[in-house]
């Protein structure tokens, strides 16, 4: 979501009374205080029912609290208001990508937001939101995706976020050398983008150097931890509590290897873990897997990362939901297919 408090070109309001407002909920959400920054754009609409800056405003804090289909209503109001503000066409097309996952609206924003583009940094912030919604609706996508990367301007960019979007979108189209200089050049500039640093230890993974993989991975777990949590972030006992009502939704078969698994709650994995080569993001880690020649206790430990979920899930609502899909998914991966194909070819047909 683009942080700003800009107005819109077609609509502004003399009064400083509401522009006092504006400002100070903009200044609330830098101090992640949305529940602030939702009083003064409900006082600024108020004083303008008709202020499009102030609904999006209110879809900026809807989103901050996990309240996706709240946000994506307040940014269409204010573009209802003013179909030219690009902002609110951003933040709306961000909200569906995730956590809505609604691609298909994402990509119908993004292409307004493109038409409106007036210079090339606005045409790039589109782009690669729509690279990013064509992306996610899969293979059949990714020539389009790779179409639309490939009319971008050229780099170097004046916006070191730029520079480091187009490099994680290149990594993600497998285009490792064009990618490895511009997401180095991210992680150089701003030493605190977390983002930037995870993605420099994807690439060094790619490139076989795993020690500075490593590295790079636990620079990006320190300033993941460095990040305050949602505003609707559960308790821990709340969350742990979510992961066994997950574990419990499991049906008979996947639920049988994690009968006997304790519940732990982490914030992410420990420094050993990714030093092991855990990737520091990861969702969830099965321990005290027994041996084949063991099978009656296949895992007595489950780890949960509360932090990495809820950057994965992005709203409270639907965290229990993702708790059963990742431990569906991780079963699955960890002992259904090694159990597939540890046995006799006979038994398989």
């Amino acid at each position: 979501m683009s942080l700003t408090g800009q107005t819109s070109a077609s609509h502004v309001v003399p009064m400083d009374q509401f522009s006092a407002h504006l400002d100070r909920g903009w200044e609330l959400i830098s101090r992640n205080d949305p529940r602030g920054a939702e009083a003064s754009a409900r006082r600024a609409l108020e004083l303008d029912p008709q202020s499009p800056e102030a609904y999006n405003l209110l879809g900026y804090c809807a989103a901050l609290e996990g309240n996706a289909e709240e946000a994506v209503e307040a940014y269409r109001q204010a573009i209802a208001l003013d179909d030219t503000y690009f902002e609110a066409m951003l933040n709306a097309a961000e909200v569906y990508i995730h956590p809505l996952r609604d691609f298909e609206e994402a990509v119908k924003m993004c292409d307004q937001a493109m038409e409106l583009a007036e210079t090339d940094e606005e045409l790039v912030d589109a782009a690669l939101l729509k690279f990013d919604a064509l992306v996610s609706q899969g293979e059949d996508k990714l020539g389009e995706a790779r179409e639309l990367l490939e009319r971008l301007p050229p780099p170097p960019y004046e916006n070191p976020m730029h520079t480091f979007l187009v490099g994680r979108a290149l990594f993600e189209l497998g285009e490792l050398e064009r990618a490895v200089p511009l997401i180095e050049e991210a992680a150089a500039k701003d030493p605190k983008h977390g983002e930037a640093w995870y993605y420099l230890g994807l690439v060094r993974a790619e490139q076989g150097d795993e020690g500075r993989a490593t590295e790079a991975f636990l620079r990006a777990r320190e300033l993941d931890l460095l990040l305050p949590q949602p505003p609707w972030s559960p308790s821990r006992e709340a969350f742990a509590a979510l992961c066994r009502n997950a574990i419990g939704r499991l049906d008979s078969v996947l639920g049988s290897y994690l009968r006997y698994a304790n519940v732990y709650v982490s914030d992410v994995p420990g420094v050993e873990l990714v030093v092991d080569g855990v990737d520091p993001r990861t969702l969830l880690l099965f321990d005290g897997i027994s041996p084949p020649d063991q099978p009656h206790v296949p895992c007595t430990r489950v780890f949960f990362y509360q932090r990495n979920l809820e950057r994965f899930v992005g709203n409270a609502e639907d965290i229990e939901d993702e708790i059963l899909a990742a431990l569906e998914r991780e079963i699955t991966l960890t002992f259904l297919q090694s159990d597939l194909e540890n046995r006799p070819r006979g038994e398989l047909n």
